[in-house]
């Protein structure tokens, strides 16, 4: 016994000590490759593979090869990427492969107004789309060119809003959500609780559809050289064959990869392309070509729903805005004297509303120490507008999702449930609302009258920060709540956005503000910054319940964390996604 107890000890030591040398190997593996110094060949094309997921936070680094190439890109590095192309005199083209692309249509907007900035450099922008859907084309459009292959098709037929509803679901499983909101149009609740559409919801979808498709055919137009009413007949015949396309003047040529690549090198003097992929060009600095250094701004990124924690999860990655963690990086920027100024960059639904409240008393105490801009992404509604209300410009796209302004709360009642499953509960309490969240008793008229004058208090107090941050009255902006979603374009007429445009807009404004000439460089620092899987390997890890992400995959993007955590919520009525 006591020589098996000696080899386990020996065993599990050995094993402990392969696994430390077999990262320390990995990691040294992994820095080099990471600190590998791209040279650049005169006359190169970007081939710049525009896929999947684009978020706003930088993505977990992969650095070993076979694993860098699966690192979606974030938005600022999209951005980054475009200038420093336009700005390199070793990169003469760019060749966009967009595929896949799975963002909003305010971040759309955003990358196909780098691409416009990037012509501005009289350097060719070519785009090879492979089976195109919407995004993808809105995209090409920017494009000197569009190519695609022969036998493909362009699934483009215009946009459509899909609305679902559980609540027959629930009935059957016994299941009742108690929903009380402040506003008319804060709905949050109505897929759980409705079998249909409110007229509320209605009028604000249409609208959101409305200005999603008008922008779409102006987009098309405008790329196309087309007449805004002949682009919505031929989206009434859609989708079209590669042919029925290149007909209708949709797309420019049909050829395949090796094609497109000879005519292109053709069309810059050469006599076989000299390629070089977005993944390697990541790794050149900006500073090198002339598009980044002196003065430090941060980008200080918010992205998610907004919960309350300090923000441990599988393998340390964060989801969503955590509240002690997104105030560490408020105060860490705040911190730090070589930042001159912070743009904080909002894509959120909202979510907890004490959560919300403790991250806008950070940003205000940020704002005092540094100029601040907020910067908008595909939304920033509710509890995602509530932190914006600092008092400092907000910029956003004009399809930005923002507003709803109110608040609601959410409740769980499954003694139906238990009484199908045959589980009693007995309930002993002492106070008048001590079952006001038990999950096995309906909620009285008292309670709910309770619980209705603390919405009515925290609507209020919302209303009130826009009114301190938008120095505008409380009666205004009240007329303006009622939970009601506005975009950008909407939110610009209405004073609720100050102008309207993207990161080069945000980063004028805070360079203005913290007296930074107009044509000196700044370096754009993220917060939170890049990490290596290795740091990662190495935090706390708290997994998301498997239910909860095949529930995602179900039903969507339904902010359930804060569903979950229950109470008082600063949450946009619905997650909109417009196909």
């Amino acid at each position: 016994m006591k020589n098996f107890l000696i080899g386990l000890f020996s065993g599990c030591l050995l094993l402990g000590l392969t696994a430390v040398i077999l990262m320390f190997v990995l990691f040294r593996i992994a820095s080099s490759y990471g600190e590998k110094n791209v040279k650049v060949a005169d006359g190169s094309t970007l081939i710049f593979k525009l896929e999947g997921s684009i978020p706003e936070k930088p993505p977990t680094e992969f650095p070993v090869p076979f694993l860098q190439d699966q690192t979606p890109l974030s938005m600022h590095q999209v951005w980054e990427m475009f200038r420093k192309a336009a700005a390199d005199p070793k990169i003469k083209a760019i060749l966009i492969e967009p595929r896949g692309v799975s963002v909003g249509w305010a971040r759309l907007e955003e990358i196909r107004m780098e691409m416009l900035e990037f012509k501005k450099s009289g350097k060719p922008l070519i785009a090879f789309l492979r089976n195109p859907g919407t995004r993808e084309y809105y995209l090409a459009t920017a494009a000197d060119r569009i190519y695609m292959t022969p036998e493909d098709s362009l699934d483009l037929k215009g946009l459509r809003v899909e609305a679902m509803f559980l609540k027959n679901t629930l009935d059957k499983l016994g299941v009742r959500m108690d929903i009380i909101h402040a506003g008319k149009y804060k709905d949050a609740g109505d897929m759980l609780t409705q079998t249909s559409m409110t007229p509320e919801t209605r009028e604000v979808l249409n609208n959101v559809l409305d200005q999603f498709y008008g922008d779409l055919v102006t987009t098309i137009a405008t790329g196309r050289k087309k007449q805004p009413a002949d682009v919505k007949a031929l989206i009434d015949q859609g989708p079209f064959m590669a042919g029925q396309a290149q007909a209708a003047g949709l797309v420019d040529t049909l050829a395949f990869e090796d094609q497109v690549a000879d005519e292109t090198a053709k069309r810059l003097n050469q006599r076989e392309l000299t390629k070089l992929s977005h993944k390697a060009y990541l790794n050149v600095s900006a500073s090198s070509v002339g598009v980044s250094g002196g003065k430090r701004i941060a980008l200080i990124v918010g992205e998610g729903e907004i919960v309350r924690g300090t923000g441990n999860s599988a393998f340390g990655e964060q989801e969503g805005i955590v509240s002690g963690s997104f105030i560490k990086l408020l105060k860490d920027a705040g911190n730090d004297s070589s930042i001159k100024g912070a743009i904080i960059r909002v894509d959120s639904p909202g979510g907890d509303g004490i959560a919300s409240d403790d991250i806008l008393h950070e940003a205000k105490n940020l704002s005092k120490k540094k100029p601040v801009v907020i910067s908008m992404g595909d939304l920033a509604a509710s509890g995602g507008y509530f932190i914006s209300m600092t008092g400092d410009p907000i910029v956003a796209y004009p399809n930005t999702l923002t507003g709803s302004i109110g608040v609601i709360f959410g409740r769980l009642n499954l003694q139906g449930l238990y009484d199908k499953l045959g589980v009693q509960k007995e309930l002993l309490t002492r106070g008048r609302y001590a079952d006001l969240d038990s999950d096995y008793a309906q909620l009285s008229e008292e309670e709910r009258e309770k619980i209705r004058s603390q919405v009515d208090e925290f609507y209020r107090v919302f209303v009130s920060r826009v009114s301190d941050g938008r120095k505008r009255p409380f009666g205004q902006v009240e007329e303006l709540a009622q939970g009601r979603v506005w975009l950008g374009t909407q939110a610009k007429q209405n004073g609720l956005i100050d102008q309207l445009g993207g990161l080069d807009t945000a980063i004028e404004l805070v360079k203005k503000r913290a007296n930074i000439g107009a044509n000196e460089k700044i370096t754009l620092v993220t917060y939170p910054p890049k990490r290596t899987i290795f740091e990662l390997m190495a935090s706390r890890s708290d997994d998301k319940p498997a239910i909860e992400v095949q529930l995602r995959k179900l039903i969507g993007n339904v902010p359930l964390v804060s569903w979950r955590q229950g109470g008082f919520l600063k949450l946009m009525p619905y997650m909109i996604s417009v196909q």
